[in-house]
């Protein structure tokens, strides 16, 4: 899996220790910067290259034909006549191992997984250590494909912790999580 990092002064430390540890797991981790520590940098000019990055990647849909017929329907219940990936855009891992994700570490997360949130096929959710349960079902359940971390309120293990699952998690691809996704793509376009 291609993992991309970026971030600001807040999480720079912490961005070089979680690019090693994903190197260890096997990962490709590609910096979007920053690239030195610059305490009046700004995570914008970094968050939303990586945001546009992780949402280039657009994989083919590998669900059966029952989901399929999930992401077909459009708001009002009927369905459409187009294909799937045509209709909505494809926010679904193809599951073979070929996945793309972001990883962001600055102050807080929270402005950070804001900015990445306003390009379109982004799903970011942010973590701030403890409870990686958290995590899993963010992936199970809502296909995020970034994951932002408040290096001002996490240690280094905690966000091992959280980076980890957030690789290891499945999306799901149940009816309900598909149905919901797809209402997203298509009522924000």
């Amino acid at each position: 899996m291609k993992i991309y990092f970026a971030g600001d002064h807040a999480g720079f430390e912490l961005k070089k220790d979680l690019m090693e540890y994903v190197r260890g797991l096997g990962h490709e981790a590609e910096d979007m910067g920053p690239f030195a520590y610059d305490v009046d940098d700004d995570y914008p000019d970094f968050v939303i290259p990586l945001a546009k990055k992780v949402a280039s990647y657009s994989p083919l849909e590998s669900l059966d034909s029952r989901r399929l017929g999930a992401l077909r329907r459009d708001v009002g219940g009927g369905m459409s006549t187009t294909p799937a990936s045509e209709d909505l855009g494809t926010p679904f891992d193809k599951g073979d191992g070929d996945e793309v994700r972001g990883i962001i570490c600055a102050g807080s997360g929270q402005g950070e997984v804001m900015a990445a949130n306003r390009v379109k096929g982004v799903r970011a959710a942010v973590y701030y250590g403890g409870r990686t349960d958290i995590v899993k079902v963010t992936r199970e359940h809502n296909n995020a494909n970034i994951l932002s971390i408040g290096a001002r309120f996490i240690g280094e293990d905690d966000a091992k912790a959280g980076v980890k699952v957030f690789l290891e998690a499945p999306f799901s691809a149940d009816e309900r999580h598909v149905r919901r996704l797809a209402k997203i793509e298509r009522l924000v376009g």
